[in-house]
């Protein structure tokens, strides 16, 4: 069965990116099929626009809001390896007043059926509430992505996420100042990353992201000195997919919330190990940075998958693995 016999047979007039099959539903948000951008790949959406069909997708996550403008880390920013890609932006961003006022107005027109959720860094607890405060009166978006893998400044440069007590008055603060949903993106470093799942939810997070780029270091080896201009950087791609993977079942079994898993996915294939692991939502980063055209062939392979499987909706195969 071909992949346009397959897609038809299951979704009827609809197009792949719209297929029943497809649909799913998280945190009060319908999504016409568990297809993101990850955080960093989108920009604000406006970016990509000519290159992809953002509304053939679930939705996106934007790049980084914080309360003032960051420059970022210096250049090169990025780089590949055998096994995908590191990069050090530095969270760059034009800050919340830039976002607030030219970007969300562009989503909120042109996003008619893509779902978008805002990422929220900052330098101090503090900043999270106050970047969600800020835009909580604001169209153009469903829900806040909050980025705790940060260094936390008051704490020595520990992860926000990687202490409880940060992590609570972090999610506390952002909870008092919004209605939207909040998920909370944890980092593949975590000692527990179930553990730390359980104190985001307490705290009042309403979904997790798993996971965030991991730490590592590519080094030119005739200039003897880091590809990247800051010299470290987070490693995505590939050779993520299966710590992405078995943090996202992880979570699934310490919190009933929805996941969004995140890493490595370039196919179906890749969106359904973490679907089957537990995850509602599935983002794509990395394929999508290297061809624009990948989250549109997932989402089609979906459906084809689907329907040649005779599965009439996928949602309910999240966190069918039968491990342990």
């Amino acid at each position: 069965m071909s992949d346009s016999t397959a897609t038809a047979s299951v979704a009827g007039n609809n197009p792949p990116y719209d297929s029943p099959a497809l649909r799913t539903h998280a945190l009060g948000i319908d999504f016409q099929n568990p297809i993101i951008l990850a955080a960093g790949t989108a920009a604000y959406g406006r970016e990509l626009a000519e290159v992809m069909v953002l509304n053939h997708l679930g939705g996106l996550v934007t790049k980084a809001v914080s309360m003032e403008p960051r420059a970022g880390a210096p250049a090169p920013r990025v780089a590949e390896f055998d096994g995908g890609m590191i990069n050090a932006v530095g969270l760059a961003n034009p800050g919340v007043e830039e976002v607030k006022t030219t970007d969300l107005p562009w989503l909120a027109k042109e996003m008619t059926h893509a779902r978008v959720i805002v990422n929220v860094v900052g330098r101090v607890i503090e900043d999270f509430g106050d970047v969600v405060a800020r835009l909580e009166d604001s169209a153009g978006f469903h829900a806040y992505e909050l980025n705790v893998s940060c260094p936390n400044t008051r704490a020595g440069g520990l992860e926000f996420g990687a202490d409880a007590a940060s992590l609570t008055a972090l999610i506390a603060r952002a909870r008092a100042a919004t209605r939207r949903p909040l998920f909370v993106k944890l980092s593949p470093t975590l000692a527990d990353i179930a553990f730390t799942a359980r104190v985001a939810v307490d705290a009042g997070a309403d979904g997790i992201t798993v996971v965030n780029t991991f730490p590592g270091l590519v080094i030119d080896i005739d200039a003897r000195r880091p590809k990247l201009g800051f010299g470290s950087g987070g490693v995505s791609g590939s050779g993520l997919r299966p710590v992405g993977v078995l943090a996202t079942w992880k979570v699934r079994k310490a919190v009933a919330v929805p996941i969004v898993g995140v890493g490595g996915v370039a196919s179906a294939e890749h969106a359904l190990q973490y679907i089957i692991a537990g995850a509602s939502l599935v983002a794509v980063g990395t394929a999508a940075l290297a061809d624009p055209r990948a989250p549109e062939r997932i989402v089609r392979e979906l459906a084809a998958w689907c329907a040649m499987n005779g599965v009439n909706r996928l949602a309910d195969l999240s966190g069918a693995l039968d491990w342990k």
